[in-house]
């Protein structure tokens, strides 16, 4: 019987296959969440700042205080390809009038940010403008 050796090669192709690493190569694209945050904007950030400043500058907040409104919760999530995420907190503390007491930024954004593009120009091949019955030459 044939059959036999066809099953015997299909068990021991579709086992093979399981082993293989063909999930890294289909493509995924990059995930990014919450509040984009960026090393510029947070750089403007200054203590005194009201809060419609702050909302402003960066955004709505992810999260407010539960317990309050004093604190405000920046949360910044970001998954490359395959790449683990990664998670930025900005945390935005204001005093008894509403202006920026304190901030804190949990670990630097990464560079990849700052990415240059090429801003070469492309110039077009002049067309001829011919009329419209031409298209019988």
């Amino acid at each position: 019987m044939k059959i036999k050796p066809i099953m015997t090669a299909l068990f021991v192709a579709f086992s093979l296959s399981a082993c293989s690493s063909v999930e890294k190569v289909v493509y995924r694209i990059d995930v990014p969440q919450g509040n984009y945050l960026e090393e510029a904007t947070v750089k403007q950030l200054q203590v005194g700042m009201t809060k419609p400043q702050v909302q402003y500058l960066l955004g709505t907040p992810v999260l407010n205080d539960p317990f309050g409104t004093s604190t405000w919760y920046y949360v910044f999530l970001q998954q490359k390809g395959y790449e683990s995420p990664e998670q930025h907190t900005l945390v935005v503390n204001f005093d008894r009038s509403n202006r920026v007491a304190n901030f804190d930024l949990d670990k630097p954004l990464p560079d990849d940010h700052k990415e240059v593009v090429n801003n070469a120009i492309i110039e077009a091949p002049a067309v001829e403008k011919s009329s419209w019955w031409q298209f019988w030459k």
